[in-house]
């Protein structure tokens, strides 16, 4: 399959190079072909730019220098893929030998591959066995998530109606650190602040998160290579790390957190099986007091507890935490209007772009406290968020000289005209602004112009 990679993507690969990843583990942690990454590896490389800097560029530049392109050769893997299916009706033929056929392939085709490429591309086309493989982990390297399959509860005070609530757990394979939180639902907005939770209780990042193909993580879950969702793409691009969805039926990707979910029920849901909680928060208080105790158990294969294996080894091994945590983004498509704003329907209201833009579509990009414009790829605006119905929030340096101009006309604006002409002109204009309120002032205090 051709890979199509996005700004994005190559920030991941990015990171996962200058981390000092080989190549090869950089496609499996992606989910890509090495080749692919070998290419724009060798393209980084071949830039006037370090790899530190290119880290450092926005999404359009990179876009730019690199342009998305597909690094497989249709032709030469077809042809290679018809000539297997001969060779796998020979598999079983007695004196069969894989050196026999390549030599056949090697005389036949004009642009063969290499021995190691060719039983490479057989192994993947006609794999021998489906056996489960032992995973080594390495200290800071991944965190897992998962969401429990059994709920807790919590009761309304008032009416006594019971609502199922979701259990998020998350482990580093390595020390098996495991954070647990109650949640509403799987929804991207409670895994997004679960996961935010969960790098600041472990008081660093991985390299990688492995989600596990979650609904709210991924747009399309694939065996192979599932397509992550721009906002989670996101929240790893705030946190320095690359998300890793498990492939689909590959239980060994993703044993160690379904234990981790198992023990959960054991350490967690059985001890509080006969409380009642009245509130999300009240539950999470008692999760984190048996979560301590948890992972305070000591392990006698280790000798040494989760906690213990975490603080002597694991931690030094994982990132630094950003300044500030994320804050979740959603989207919105928009395009600007005659007079050099966009409508932001979810609080129906309109933002100023500079007005050289009018007639683009435009993607807005907005948080809790703010709203960015960006216009391919590259930020046009930036606002505070003004949760105002129906305001107009302008950035002055936006409009154009015409609009500027009209938007100067305030009463002190025409004071001064009048100042010009005399006092009796002076006291004529000061007397009609004081009679009614001026219109002006009303469209500044509903748009909160700034």
């Amino acid at each position: 399959m051709a890979n199509i990679l996005d700004p994005m993507d190559l920030k991941q690969i990015l990171t996962l190079h200058i981390d000092g990843l080989s190549n090869r583990r950089i496609a499996v942690i992606l989910g890509i072909s090495r080749n692919t990454v070998n290419t724009y590896i060798k393209l980084f490389s071949a830039s006037d730019y370090p790899f530190t800097s290119l880290l450092e560029l926005d999404n359009a530049a990179l876009a730019e220098l690199f342009s998305s392109y597909t690094t497989i050769d249709t032709d030469r893997h077809n042809e290679l893929m018809l000539f297997f299916e001969g060779v796998n009706r020979a598999r079983n033929h007695p004196g069969f030998t894989f050196l026999y056929h390549y030599q056949q392939y090697v005389e036949q085709s004009k642009d063969p591959y290499s021995y190691t490429q060719f039983l490479e591309h057989y192994r993947r086309k006609y794999p021998i066995e489906k056996g489960s493989m032992k995973l080594d982990h390495v200290a800071g390297q991944e965190m897992f998530i998962d969401f429990a399959g059994k709920k807790l509860q919590i009761v309304d005070r008032d009416t006594g109606e019971v609502t199922n609530v979701e259990v998020f757990v998350a482990i580093l394979p390595y020390s098996q650190y495991t954070y647990v939180q109650a949640c509403m639902t799987q929804r991207r907005a409670d895994l997004i602040s679960c996961c935010r939770n969960a790098l600041q209780f472990f008081q660093g990042v991985p390299r990688a998160i492995v989600s596990d193909n979650l609904k709210s993580a991924v747009n399309r879950a694939s065996k192979y290579e599932a397509e992550i969702n721009r906002t989670f793409k996101d929240f790893a691009r705030h946190y320095n790390c690359v998300i890793n969805p498990t492939r689909s039926y590959a239980a060994q990707d993703k044993a160690l957190v379904e234990n981790a979910v198992h023990l959960t029920y054991q350490r967690i849901y059985y001890p509080i099986r006969q409380m009642t909680f009245f509130s999300l928060d009240e539950l999470n208080v008692h999760i984190r007091q048996l979560l301590k105790r948890y992972n305070e158990l000591f392990f006698k294969r280790k000798e040494s507890s989760r906690i213990e294996l975490y603080q002597r080894i694991e931690r030094q091994y994982l990132k630094s935490l950003p300044d500030e945590p994320y804050e979740l983004k959603d989207y919105k498509r928009a395009k600007v209007q005659k007079m050099g704003y966009v409508y932001f329907s979810p609080d129906k209201s309109y933002y100023s772009v500079p007005y050289r833009f009018i007639g683009k579509e435009t993607m807005i990009h907005y948080t809790d406290t703010r709203v960015e414009v960006y216009y391919n790829h590259q930020r046009i605006a930036l606002h505070p968020r003004n949760l105002s119905k129906g305001s107009y929030i302008t950035n002055t340096d936006h409009l154009s000289s015409t609009h500027k101009f009209y938007s100067d006309w305030n009463p002190e604006f025409f004071k001064r005209k009048a100042a010009t002409h005399g006092e009796y002109v002076l006291k004529c204009v000061e007397r009609i602004l004081t009679s009614q309120d001026y219109p002006g002032n009303r469209l500044q205090k509903s748009a909160g112009c700034h």
